[in-house]
């Protein structure tokens, strides 16, 4: 006959929430798998822009195209690097060009507001879009625009925020 102890209820009830908590916060810090393994469609409310962060934006419109590293401060875009030729070109000519994650989806939400006959974002697991498609007019030309969204990364320090349901865990 083998032995057994039990613990009781009440330490193994702690220990069981401390692992979700640092699930759900490796989950939203550290998570490894690509951004394509956790996109879905439709209108994202978890996920808050932080005050500082960087990502990689490749940009295909009339105004701004090419692929930029933008590094976000306090909200504002405090840095923009052209990756490619058109984009260190565009950054040199018009240097206020280079939009925040923020920005972005203000012109997502701007777009619907107008009724434009697109207005579409996927978004990554942790609620940031991954791309943002818009077209005014179906039968205008050069009002399109998509944006790609990449390599995102909170500032340290930011906190990572990981929401289910009702339940925030903040790291």
């Amino acid at each position: 006959m083998t032995a057994v102890r039990s613990q009781p209820r009440s330490v193994t009830a702690a220990a069981a929430v401390l692992i979700g908590a640092l699930l759900c916060a490796t989950a939203a810090c550290g998570s490894t798998a690509p951004p394509e393994s956790a996109e879905r469609s439709g209108p994202s409310t978890a996920w808050q822009e932080p005050a500082s962060y960087t990502y990689t934006l490749t940009s295909t419109t009339q105004v701004l195209a090419g692929t930029f590293r933008v590094k976000v401060q306090d909200g504002r875009v405090a840095e923009a690097v052209g990756l490619d030729e058109d984009s260190r070109r565009q950054v040199r000519e018009l240097p206020g060009e280079v939009p925040s994650i923020g920005e972005l989806l203000k012109r997502l939400e701007q777009a619907r507001s107008d009724d434009a006959d697109t207005a579409e974002a996927e978004y990554a697991s942790d609620g940031h879009p991954l791309r943002i498609s818009l077209d005014w007019e179906k039968n205008a030309i050069d009002d399109e625009a998509l944006y790609v969204i990449s390599a995102y990364e909170p500032a340290a320090g930011q906190g990572c925020v990981q929401r289910a349901g009702a339940a925030v865990v903040t790291v």
